[in-house]
């Protein structure tokens, strides 16, 4: 018997369009439905919103998001087309809910990180299958 074949989902992500968010989400939760690890597919559609949100809000561009799920685990780049390189801060109380995404990323994923991209960047993060 073989290994099982890797599932993928590209989606490309309009321009400011936070309505992009949720259904990155449904696509992410459709995707992962047969991965069997509830608890990790949770924490995927967490920072895969915040790797979304946060290339949609902060860049004004559009975005491609792409996921891989293997027997090894989650692997989800969203790409964006600005240079500017993100950087995890420490969340301000005065700034509402804004700092806290990249913070999130770094604390839940098990890698995570940033690399140019042509025009741009991508954004990562992996989970693998099992919880470390």
């Amino acid at each position: 018997m073989g290994r099982p074949r890797a599932a993928h989902l590209r989606r490309s992500l309009g321009r400011a369009d936070l309505r992009a968010v949720p259904e990155a989400r449904r696509a992410l939760r459709e995707l992962l439905t047969h991965w069997g690890r509830p608890e990790r597919s949770e924490i995927a559609e967490l920072l895969t919103s915040e790797l979304v949100t946060n290339a949609l809000v902060h860049t004004d561009r559009e975005a491609v998001l792409t996921v891989t799920v293997s027997a090894r685990g989650l692997h989800v780049e969203v790409r964006d087309f600005v240079g500017r390189r993100p950087r995890p801060r420490a969340a301000n109380p005065d700034d509402g809910t804004h700092g806290r995404g990249l913070m999130l990323v770094q604390s839940l994923a098990d890698a995570w990180g940033v690399r140019p991209h042509g025009v741009g960047k991508a954004v990562w993060f992996d989970l693998a299958a099992e919880a470390a």
